[in-house]
């Protein structure tokens, strides 16, 4: 008994002292704590990106269909090629629409949740705004694709509100194309919008619920009229719930290849060059100088938004 119990004191006593080292040193304390993530994130994540990255600068051969490590800087250059560059404009393009028409649509729904309604209310507007986001991403893009076909629910809804002349203009634009929508860039447009809408709607409703009830409440003080209070006082405090959801709907728009290939004119996005490039033709280093393009272009895009006061909205 004597032995156990004087073997019990030791292992406390090792205890007390290993606890007492660790306050003592906070530092140390955390480092033990983050190297382990750290280490996993920097070897597994970062590594194997890295990796990728650097086979954009290797070649391939066009004849064998194989690829070599002699490193060469064609495949950068390629990316500023017409056909390549106006794949790149396209899409940045589409992702900065879709990233300002989110917010438009996104601002007065956020606005409601966060300055009219509490509790239950709250929860079921929480819930319907999530609820699509547990849907299948492959689903929704099929469904899409029958909604704005011809003959869909969409056409026929605006053929009883008499706006089918209209729509008929707007698919004979030029860059529109298509004879319906599922074939148009206006129908590819609005399912990127609606996939990720509620990626907007979250920060900016995150954001309005920071505002302080006693700044309206000063404005109407002062004489502010409805539109001046929102003008002058509510939007510029949205602005960084803005700023934070346009990183979620421009990345995701940035990088995906899915609804371009199932809703809209034949064209390519970046994301849709990755996959033909890798997939279909096997030229892993011009898939990989497509990649270094969205990391290039969402890193310049952080460097703006941060100004906005996007980082301290997430």
């Amino acid at each position: 008994m004597d032995i156990s119990m004087t073997s019990y004191e030791k292992r406390s006593r090792r205890g007390r002292a290993l606890v007492t080292f660790l306050h003592h040193r906070p530092g140390f304390y955390l480092a033990l704590l983050l190297v382990p993530p750290l280490l996993w994130f920097g070897a597994i994540y970062l590594g194997s990106l890295f990796a990728l990255l650097w086979q954009g600068f290797y070649t391939f051969d066009d004849f064998t269909m194989t690829v070599s490590s002699t490193l060469t800087f064609a495949n950068i250059r390629a990316l500023f090629d017409p056909v390549n560059a106006d794949i790149i404009s396209r899409t940045v393009t589409m992702a900065l629409l879709v990233s300002f028409f989110s917010a438009v649509l996104a601002f007065p729904i956020a606005y409601y949740m966060a300055r009219y309604i509490t509790g239950k209310k709250k929860a079921f507007f929480y819930i319907a705004i999530m609820m699509p986001m547990w849907a299948s991403y492959i689903i929704k893009a099929y469904a899409w694709t029958l909604l704005l076909s011809k003959g869909g629910v969409l056409q026929w809804f605006l053929e009883h509100l008499g706006l089918e002349p209209l729509l008929t203009a707007m698919l004979s634009l030029p860059g529109i194309g298509g004879n319906t929508l599922s074939t148009s860039g206006i129908g590819r447009f609005w399912v990127f919008v609606y996939i990720w809408l509620p990626f907007m709607i979250l920060p900016i409703q995150a954001a309005l619920e920071r505002l302080p009830p006693s700044m309206i409440q000063a404005s109407e003080d002062l004489g502010a009229r409805p539109w001046q209070t929102l003008r002058y006082v509510i939007f510029p405090l949205a602005v960084p719930g803005i700023a934070a959801g346009s990183i979620f709907t421009f990345s995701l728009t940035l990088g995906d290849y899915i609804i371009p290939q199932l809703v809209g004119p034949p064209g390519y996005y970046i994301g849709n060059m990755v996959y033909s490039e890798q997939g279909s033709i096997g030229n892993m280093p011009m898939a990989a100088a497509f990649t270094l393009v969205p990391i290039v272009l969402i890193a310049i895009y952080l460097s703006l938004v941060k100004r906005l006061g996007a980082f301290d909205a997430l």
